[in-house]
């Protein structure tokens, strides 16, 4: 039986099937023919897998991204980074990545990054002369900071798996998430020259100063966010209703360009978007009820047990696994699924579990720019208007260096700790 639920998800996902659809079939089709387990068990795994105050976060950070977006709070930070590094050749490239780096201080969403910055970005360098496969590169690429510069989505939805703070995850991913971003940048001055990236006019000191000043809430927006989860003021989900309610009233009072009646219209749209990833993380709940009968933990532990290498080989295996997974499967059900696995192994063999989260959600950060399945993708070659194939050419040199970075992060994983260490001393 297991190698036809095998066969059928696999076929599932070869013609297209909703990843989250796949999962409930499956998993329904499982536990069906097993007399053993109840079939309500899939219905009440779905329902305790969401019954979470942690969950919460998703989607009160996508509503604060739409808000963000609505409130064309985006284009102030894009006004703004313009202003700071247009005048350098590849300008609107390196002010693509500086404001994704912003924007993921706020949103937590990389899908709501790709969507609200991508729609201004891509056309405006296009329309410059950039050709399309770097337009579309840079915005994809540099949209996965949004899973791992805090606050992050992803981030949240683990730390629930692995019982881990989210305030010391969140501080274990700022200092990669800040050298993803510079890595992009250098691979923008790499290309600058060779392809003669055109660069904007050099903007006034004043107008730099008035342009800083218009985007100062929005740019306080990470700083307010993070500060108070470190310092215990909120809890990462209470963090993700400050937000929205921060952007609500600096759109409707500060900017004024949030209407009351397009209210209604931005809670629909976040409920659409939510639903996406949290029906996956439903059904993905129901699946491991399943995965758990077949004991394929077990298996997997004694996969790694006899696995020479010790820690380096077993987080390279990690990463080429996720990698993999994240080619055809969101980041919410693949953690939900193969988290609780592997996290016994990587206690065993030593491995901090906010290292393993780190290593996780960035590995599954990139996977939403690899193709099929990569949403940010697709997302941005919809809005150029090119093929997938060519959108993953321009996003090639990018995720390159991303897993340059990636590297780094497994070749010495302690580094990373410096600061929650610092900052959560009971926690280590």
């Amino acid at each position: 039986m297991g190698a036809i639920l095998v066969i059928m998800f696999v076929v599932f996902v070869a013609i297209g099937v909703p990843i989250s659809f796949a999962l409930g079939v499956v998993s329904f089709t499982g536990i069906f023919s097993m007399s053993a387990i109840p079939n309500t068990v899939v219905f009440s795994k779905m329902f305790n897998g969401l019954n979470s105050f942690t969950l919460l976060a998703v989607p009160l950070f996508i509503l604060a991204a739409n808000l963000m977006n609505e409130g064309e709070i985006t284009e102030k930070l894009i006004d703004c980074c313009n202003a700071l590094v247009g005048r350098f050749r590849g300008g609107l490239a390196y002010s693509n990545v500086l404001v994704s780096m912003i924007f993921a201080g706020i949103s937590g969403s990389s899908q709501a990054d790709t969507a609200g910055v991508g729609k201004i970005f891509i056309p405006a360098m296009e329309k410059q002369g950039y050709d399309k496969g770097t337009s579309v590169g840079v915005t994809a690429a540099s949209s996965t900071l949004g899973s791992i510069i805090p606050p992050s989505i992803t981030m949240v939805v683990y730390s629930g798996i692995a019982n881990v703070s989210t305030g010391a995850l969140f501080m274990t991913g700022m200092v990669p998430g800040i050298l993803l971003g510079l890595a992009m940048m250098a691979v923008v001055k790499l290309y600058s020259r060779k392809k003669n990236f055109p660069k904007c006019k050099p903007v006034a000191v004043k107008d730099i100063v008035k342009l800083t000043f218009q985007s100062l809430p929005a740019l306080l927006t990470p700083i307010i966010l993070i500060g108070g989860i470190v310092s215990g003021l909120f809890t990462p989900t209470e963090s993700a209703a400050f937000a929205c309610i921060y952007a609500l009233i600096i759109g409707i009072f500060f900017y004024k360009t949030i209407k009351i009646r397009n209210l209604p219209r931005i809670l629909i749209e976040t409920m659409k978007l939510s639903s996406l990833s949290l029906f996956a993380l439903a059904t993905a709940n129901a699946l491991g009820e399943l995965l758990s009968y077949y004991q394929l933990n077990v298996f997997v532990q004694n996969f790694f047990a006899n696995m020479p290498g010790g820690k380096l080989v077993f987080l390279l295996v990690v990463v080429a696994f996720f990698m993999f997974v994240g080619t055809f499967m969101d980041a919410v059900p693949a953690m939900i699924l193969f988290v609780p696995i592997i996290l016994p192994t990587a206690t065993a063999l030593g491995i901090s579990p906010i290292i393993l989260g780190l290593i996780v959600v960035v590995t599954l950060a990139l996977g939403l720019v690899t193709p099929p399945y990569g949403l940010c993708l697709l997302i941005a070659s919809s809005i150029s208007g090119i093929t997938i194939e060519d959108a993953f050419k321009g996003t090639l040199p990018y995720f390159l260096s991303s897993l340059a970075v990636l590297l780094l992060m497994i070749l010495f994983p302690d580094l990373w700790l410096a600061i929650p260490a610092t900052l959560f001393p009971g926690l280590f």
